[in-house]
């Protein structure tokens, strides 16, 4: 694949990395297709779990990027980062109003990512819900790890983060797929690094934590949809597939699990590679044509893995 940048008639070139708990060990492969394929990014956005893959691949687009992503979320499930049994979260819960601590996190966090955002190559933004202004916030200088931690705090979970006068919560809930703003940011070429499996139908929940678990997920799935639907002329957005054959059930899992992280890694990887490779080929088949500037997303939507 040939290397976007911002002086290509297909660039500025952004990573747009979304939300997805567990999931999320799936944007390693997605990143390393992208990576073995030669594109390199000239902006990355994340949101909640996106944000710490994105400000990863921010600080080093290159495979040792995604050998220490591999390892971290390879680690997570054994790690103390949420540990404690049912007695220690019901404690903690009827004390502060969350389930963990999030200073395993934050030592975790410290361990991999750059201190600030100036330190990055590469361009990083990420969002977290400001709840005194109930609207977002995106961050892109200062201190790397407590925009991060902000961006992941899910509310119940762990505990919103203060920074400045104001206190945060995880991004996932004001933008889950930030597009918008990688385009606003002037990105022309969007590859989404989407976990949510938007193709997939949802189903009621059972019980209450599930009636939640839908409920957001309809807002975010519909806000991602929107944000397609408004995208402007000339801007090309590529949904890269999970290549998630098994069919892992969204109220299934467990968000302190560890296990099938590998299996998704791999899974996405190859996914992507074979998107990747199948997109070239049109490129190739096209490039005397008249339209073959690139695709247009003008609103068109659909199931992961494909151009917009």
């Amino acid at each position: 694949m040939t290397t976007i940048s911002a002086a290509s008639p297909l660039g500025p070139t952004a990573f747009v990395l979304g939300g997805g708990g567990v999931l999320g060990a799936a944007e390693v492969g997605m990143l390393s297709a992208l990576l073995e394929a030669g594109c390199r990014p000239d902006l990355v956005v994340g949101t909640s779990v996106g944000a710490i893959n994105g400000a990863a691949v921010a600080a080093d687009p290159t495979a040792e990027a995604i050998e220490m992503l591999t390892e971290l979320w390879s680690d997570l499930g054994r790690s103390d980062v949420f540990a404690g049994g049912p007695a220690k979260q019901l404690a903690t819960v009827v004390q502060h109003g969350y389930l963990h601590s999030n200073a395993p996190l934050r030592k975790l966090l410290h361990a991999h990512l750059a201190a600030t955002f100036e330190e990055l190559p590469v361009r990083f933004q990420c969002v977290a819900a400001s709840i005194e202004r109930a609207s977002a916030h995106w961050f892109d200088q200062g201190p790397l790890v407590d925009a991060v931690l902000a961006s992941c705090a899910v509310p119940a979970l762990l505990p919103p983060v203060k920074i400045g006068d104001e206190h945060y919560v995880d991004g996932g809930l004001i933008d889950s797929t930030p597009v918008g703003r990688a385009v606003a940011l002037g990105a022309r070429t969007v590859y989404v690094l989407h976990v949510g499996r938007i193709e997939r139908p949802l189903r009621p929940g059972r019980w209450p934590w599930e009636a939640g678990l839908v409920a957001f997920e309809i807002a975010r799935r519909r806000g991602f949809a929107d944000a397609m639907a408004s995208l402007p002329s000339g801007v090309t957005v590529h949904v890269l597939p999970v290549g998630d054959t098994v069919g892992t059930p969204l109220l299934g899992l467990r968000y302190r699990s560890a296990a099938g992280v590998r299996r998704r890694i791999e899974q996405a990887r190859h996914a992507t590679a074979e998107y990747l490779t199948k997109e070239d080929a049109n490129t190739a088949n096209t490039a005397n044509t008249a339209d073959s500037a690139g695709s247009v997303g003008s609103g068109r939507s659909g199931g992961s893995g494909g151009a917009r």
